[in-house]
Order: structure tokens, then sequence, then C-alpha cells
């Protein structure tokens, strides 16, 4: 490693100390030498706590994004025509909900959307999507090609970000050596090998919603949400919709705006719930048990109206809805059907090098 590098590289992070901003192209520069490994762990650990710390703009989200994407990620073909979808949150949420983006992605695909997922392992909350896919059974270790037959096939498939098969470089190695948030988690959940158009995106602060809307409309997205979910009389809150209080929106569109709006659960006949109802059990084993039950609908709970209202969100940006209301009556529609577990034991079939090993797994959590 260069010395002269690393003083360079320091200079860098002084600025963001001082709430200093970077270009597009000095962000892509800066990441660029992280992912390669070019200046010691130290810096690299500093560069990302700083950034994260004055708070990101959309232009270094962006610059992070294209170098993720451009040196550390494994590219795939998927038929331009399945109009590709895809639906997480960034994590380094103020409130740790249970994994309600994966429960919402089931219940889309059941309803005929192809959802290309991209997720990790946790960072700082009990079960990342990676962690809840494969205590699920579904094969978070397979290569890319996998996870497209998948998509393909069950109309679902989750790239493990952690994976060198499917980010062969650095982006693991990072992630699996720090244990708070950081820009990471936007730039590189936003580096999904199959580059969908659609999305719904939930970010850990309210003000990080613009950004990324901004982010998602300048790589590609034609149609997206972004949003934070509050919690009445509290000062934390969700990268997911919240059935707990208010949740804040951006939407791109076709037009050149990116629209703000709000949803609020009461004016959907979901009434306010305890945000303490959405918490994960204290270990995988059990939370995944009470997944399963949610997907067979056997969980008439706050769990539930989260779940739908989250999936809903993905048939409206999907333009499978005209309005949230619709978006939500068919997600329940399937989710009372059986159809989402139906889903569910496709997915865990098609990802997956052992099927049988997988569905086994699934089943011993239902019976």
């Amino acid at each position: 490693m260069s010395q002269t590098l690393n003083k360079e590289f320091g200079k860098i992070i002084t600025r963001l100390i001082q709430k200093k901003n970077l270009t597009r192209n000095e962000a892509k520069k800066a990441f660029v030498s992280v992912l390669n490994n070019d200046i010691t762990d130290m810096q690299q650990g500093a560069f990302l706590a700083a950034l994260t710390s004055k708070t990101e703009t959309k232009q270094e989200v962006a610059g992070a994004w294209e170098a993720i994407y451009d040196l550390d990620t494994t590219k795939v073909d998927i038929d331009d025509r399945a109009k590709t979808v895809e639906n997480s949150g960034t994590g380094m949420d103020t409130f740790k909900t249970f994994n309600i983006s994966t429960a919402a992605s089931i219940i889309a695909a059941a309803g005929g959307i192809p959802m290309a997922r991209h997720g990790a392992r946790a960072i700082t909350s009990i079960c990342g999507t990676v962690d809840m896919a494969e205590a699920l059974g579904v094969d978070v270790e397979c290569t890319a090609d996998i996870v497209v037959k998948s998509i393909e096939t069950a109309g679902l498939g989750l790239f493990n970000g952690m994976s060198p098969h499917i980010h062969p470089m650095a982006l693991g190695r990072i992630l699996s050596q720090i244990h708070f948030g950081s820009t990471l988690n936007i730039a590189g959940s936003l580096a999904n090998p199959a580059l969908p158009s659609i999305g719904v995106r939930g970010v850990y602060a309210r003000e990080m919603i613009r950004p990324v809307a901004d982010v998602m409309k300048e790589i590609g997205y034609e149609s997206a949400i972004v949003l934070h979910g509050s919690i009445d009389e509290s000062d934390k809150g969700m990268d997911e919709a919240s059935i707990c209080g208010v949740t804040h929106c951006a939407r791109i569109s076709g037009n050149d705006e990116i629209d703000e709006f709000t949803i609020d659960p009461r004016k959907l006949g979901l009434s306010i719930k305890d945000c303490n109802d959405l918490s994960p059990e204290k270990d995988i084993k059990t939370e995944s048990v009470r997944f399963a039950a949610l997907l067979s609908n056997k969980e008439e709970s706050a769990r539930k109206d989260a779940a739908i209202l989250n999936a809903g969100l993905i048939f409206l940006a999907a333009d499978r809805a005209t309005t949230l209301e619709e978006g939500i009556e068919k997600a329940a529609k399937i989710l009372e059907s059986g159809t989402a577990f139906q889903t569910l034991e496709k997915w865990v079939e098609t990802q997956n090098r052992t099927p049988k090993k997988g569905l086994a797994r699934l089943h011993s959590l239902v019976q």
C-alpha cells in the first residue's frame, strides 16, 4: 500500500469530517480505492464512518454505486421484457422489525411480479434478508445463474450481496468486517446484478428519501417508491412502510418530477399497531417458524398488516394496481388464498443446488 496514496486519501476523510461533500467522480475514485484495498483497513473504516456521519449526497451515493457495479458485481442476462422489480431496505434504521420486505416480495411474486432481490446478512439487526432466506431453505450461496433461473421460474430470486459469486472482489470482505451501517448499505444494495427498472426501497432516515430517489432515477429506475416509516410518539423509524405511524415517500414515475407523499394507515382501513408487535424473535430458528406461519396465513396480527401494506406498494410501483388500496386488497387475497406459501416453496426448490434439502428445511418449520 502506497504511503502517498494513504496520505491523499486522508485528505478526503478530513474533508468529510469537516462536512464537505464529494463530487460523484471523487466519490467513485474513493470507493475504487476501498474496493481495490489500496488503502489501509483503518483508512477504509474511517472513510465509511465519516461519510455516513456527514450524511451522503446523491452524487456520493451514485459514485459509490458506480464503483461497486463496475468493479465488483457479477453481470447477468435477464429478458428486458420481464420488467424485474426489487424491494429492499438499507438497514441502519433505529427500529428493527421482522423481515417485512421478504414477506412482501413473496406475496408480490405470487401475484405475478418478477422479483429480483439483492440483500445481505444482518449487520445491525437480528436477521437480515439473506439470513432469513437461508433459514427458510433457500440456497443463498449459489451462483448468479441459479438466481436468474429462480427469477424466471419461481418469480423470485435473491442475489446474496455478501457472496463472492455475486460481488467477487470486495463487498463481502468489507461488510463482514464492519458492524455499523454505512453508505455501502445504500450503494451496495443498489448494485443489483439484474439492474431492475422498478423498485420499492426503504431508507434508514427521512432525510435520505429524496437523495436515494434522485440516485435511483439517475441510474435508470423507471418506477420506484422510496420510503421511511415513522412510529407514533417516538423518534424511531424503520426502513419499511409503517403500520405504527405515517410513512413518508417519494415516487419516481414516467415524468421528470419526483412526487412526495405520505401514507397514513388509518386512511387505508388499517389501525395503528404497537411497534413492538413487529419486532423479530430473539433467535433465527424461532423467527423462521413464525415467518413461515405468516406466509401460511396463520398470523392474524400486526405482521400480516405490515406484509400486505408493503406488498401493496410493490403492486403500485409495478403498475399492477392503480391505487395503494387496490394493491393492499390484492396482497391480502394472495396471502389468504395460500398462493404465497406455494410461491415460497417454489422459490426454495428453484434457488437451490440441493432442492430436497431446502424443501425439507422449509417444511420442518410448518409441521
